[in-house]
């Protein structure tokens, strides 16, 4: 048998030998079973760099940093005794780091996730809070009665 003969034609699959064989023009079988020990991590969908890498740092990671920004600066107007305005801040940071996630193909480290989970995440986080602190009491600016009547429901 020539070494011709042994390898396989344009199109077609190899054949792997059941033992393994040094040399050249042998196939090794691989096993089709995840390995006991992770050697490494796939980079989240979109966790690219946001910017050029010649860029500062900064400007590679302002996806992260607008959303970061916005959630900081609703943590000092609440410090500040504003509680509405800064969470509802803080929603919307979130919500526009669920929109960022969406509409942009790299936004650096705001990608923890698939694109899918991180959309999620961030925007029923954001919807919830936006919605909780526009019916926080006193006075609320929204009122849903269903909501009310479970809270009464649950706390009396």
């Amino acid at each position: 048998m020539t070494a011709e003969a042994s390898e396989p034609a344009a199109g077609e699959q190899p054949q792997e030998p059941s033992a393994p064989a040094a040399g050249p023009g042998r196939f090794i079988r691989r096993s089709r079973r995840f390995p006991l020990i992770t050697r490494d991590t796939a980079r989240p969908e979109g966790g690219g760099r946001a910017a050029p890498g010649a860029a500062p740092a900064p400007a590679r990671q302002w996806p992260l940093l607008t959303v970061m920004g916005g959630v900081g600066l609703g943590l000092l107007i609440v410090a500040l005794d504003a509680f509405r305005a800064g969470t509802v801040l803080i929603g919307l940071s979130l919500l526009a780091g669920a929109f960022f996630r969406w509409a942009l193909p790299e936004v650096g480290m705001l990608a923890v996730r698939s694109r899918f989970t991180d959309m999620l995440t961030y925007g029923l986080l954001g919807a919830a809070i936006v919605l909780l602190s526009l019916m926080a009491q006193p006075n609320p600016w929204v009122s849903i009665p269903f909501l009310d009547d479970v809270v009464h429901f649950t706390v009396r």
